[in-house]
């Protein structure tokens, strides 16, 4: 039996304040250090004016439903959480590298919720982060309008949540941070260009199509993009994922993305628990 699990519960208001102080403490940071979230909005930027505006002359709007850049759009949205999302995991590792985990783990206080406060602190700066570049909608045909800003900023918070419990998870079993982002960058290009963000799923032969149906990212990529079709005039082509013949509504991905993000952070928690 581990130390955690001898320790007593605390009250739900001191559990409740650690994960607020955990939360501020990344919000705070990341005000504390305006480059570093420069940096983090610039390879999303360079793929919306580089790559969209390159590609929208040649990519015919009878193939993505309308103009391009306004199609790879929710793609850079997810581009843009993606990063402050996975630099959770990062920290787990240096945090424990550095002995500054063994300190915190010393608090009274669960050591789920300490994991639970990274998390969100996590989701909420990767969010912030989103919120910024929607302010670049109007330069890919997007209405200011304040029900479609906040459903975008709604999915990027799922998709930030669901990112930083998954890759929380994946790093309590790493011990060095090479590891971590050697494995990391196997997996996330492959997870985004099979997520539909740079060209519709029907592109795919049928066999890497399916693996699709596991990609939380398309799941993000397709209800931001339905989000969108909803607003701009001829819509915008939704060839997301599919269930051998069916698509699944927008309300069922987003019921998956849910159950994706609680069960790895569940999962997290429960290994978590158990660090020595």
């Amino acid at each position: 039996m581990t130390a955690g699990a001898l320790d007593p519960p605390g009250t739900l208001l001191r559990e409740l304040r650690a994960v607020h102080a955990l939360v501020l403490r990344d919000l705070l940071r990341m005000l504390g250090q305006p480059v570093q979230t420069v940096v983090m909005l610039v390879q999303p930027l360079l793929f919306l004016v580089l790559l969209g505006g390159g590609l929208a002359a040649l990519v015919p709007s009878t193939a993505v439903g309308g103009d391009y850049r306004t199609y790879l759009f929710p793609g850079v949205l997810v581009m843009t959480v993606q990063t402050p999302a996975v630099t959770v995991g990062i920290r787990l590792i240096t945090d424990r590298e550095s002995g500054y985990l063994r300190e915190t783990l010393m608090a009274p206080v669960r050591r789920s919720s300490l994991l639970y406060g990274s998390c969100l602190g996590g989701t909420a700066v990767a969010t912030a982060q989103g919120a910024v570049l929607l302010a670049a909608s109007g330069a890919v045909g997007l209405p200011y309008r304040p029900l479609l800003l906040l459903s975008l900023l709604a999915t990027m918070a799922l998709a930030a949540f669901v990112i930083t419990a998954l890759t929380a998870a994946l790093a309590i079993g790493i011990r060095t941070v090479e590891a971590f982002h050697t494995l990391l960058g196997l997996a996330l290009m492959p997870l985004l260009f099979l997520s539909g963000a740079f060209f519709p799923l029907t592109a795919l032969p049928g066999w890497l199509s399916q693996l699709t149906a596991v990609n939380p990212l398309a799941y993000a990529v397709d209800v931001l993009r339905r989000s969108i079709e909803r607003y701009v005039p001829g819509g915008v082509a939704s060839s997301g994922v599919r269930w051998a013949d069916w698509q699944p509504p927008a309300v069922l991905e987003l019921l998956v993305l849910a159950l994706l993000g609680v069960g790895g952070l569940a999962w997290a928690a429960r290994r978590f628990g158990r660090l020595e």
